[in-house]
């Protein structure tokens, strides 16, 4: 078989731990950085370049073979692909209702920061708030969910399953996933002073972590990688659905 990695990074690199975690390195500790600048300037330009670069990673290191390693491959069970949508969108619904019980529409909501971002109108027409809805869902459901996939169940995963086996290094990358989150919520900037909530942060990175692990068994049940997209996808739909409409 063909090694996983192109011929000129296997001079620098084995397709193993250490090259996840150099990837880790140079992926994510600008991305949380970014994402905690977009929170404090509104600027959030850069943050769809993030997504892209992760989405290119396994193109920029992988060989053909490497690629079919990370589940860049038809699925082999499509029938498991409207499972894995309709679970993404169970778990964002699941989500928000704790969000709204434990914390109602204050920030410690996880919803309700996030959904600052977006710079929703408090007074707009139904059909103007309709197209607004359309383009973030569509944008939601599209570079976050491609990007990371690829980045995370895909060729971090690998490398790391290489060296630790697949349970092992499903529970290692979502947890990297997960503290990646904290930037979206958990160090929160609000009233131009940056906050830290303990309790809800928690909350947060367990929940980035079971829905990380359930992304990786959407991958793991259809054999692709697209399997863990499409679940990932719906479960942004079902978020931005619910800040949207139900907040």
């Amino acid at each position: 078989m063909e090694p996983e990695l192109k011929p000129h990074w296997r001079r620098l690199f084995g397709f193993n731990w250490k090259f996840s975690f150099f990837l880790i390195a140079v992926i994510c500790i600008p991305r949380f950085l970014l994402v905690l600048n977009a929170n404090e300037t509104a600027n959030y330009g850069y943050i769809g370049l993030v997504m892209a670069i992760s989405a290119l990673v396994p193109f920029l290191f992988l060989s053909k073979s490497g690629r079919r390693t990370i589940g860049l491959t038809k699925p082999n069970k499509y029938s498991w692909l409207p499972v894995a949508f309709v679970c993404g969108l169970v778990c964002s619904l699941v989500l928000y209702l704790l969000g709204v019980l434990l914390y109602k529409d204050s920030f410690q909501n996880w919803y309700v920061y996030i959904g600052k971002s977006y710079n929703i109108p408090d007074r707009i027409e139904s059909s103007d708030k309709l197209m607004l809805f359309g383009v973030m869902a569509a944008t939601g459901m599209i570079f976050s969910p491609i990007g990371e996939e690829l980045f995370f169940r895909g060729i971090v995963h690998s490398s790391l399953a290489k060296s630790f086996g697949n349970i092992k290094a499903s529970f290692v990358e979502s947890a990297v996933f997960a503290l990646t989150h904290v930037a979206h919520f958990g160090l929160v900037f609000i009233n131009h002073e940056w906050r830290f909530f303990v309790v809800p942060t928690l909350i947060w990175i367990s929940s980035m972590w079971l829905v990380s692990l359930l992304f990786y068994q959407c991958r793991k049940k259809t054999d692709s990688i697209w399997g863990a997209v499409i679940c990932h996808a719906a479960f942004n739909l079902g978020m931005i659905y619910c800040i949207f409409y139900l907040l």
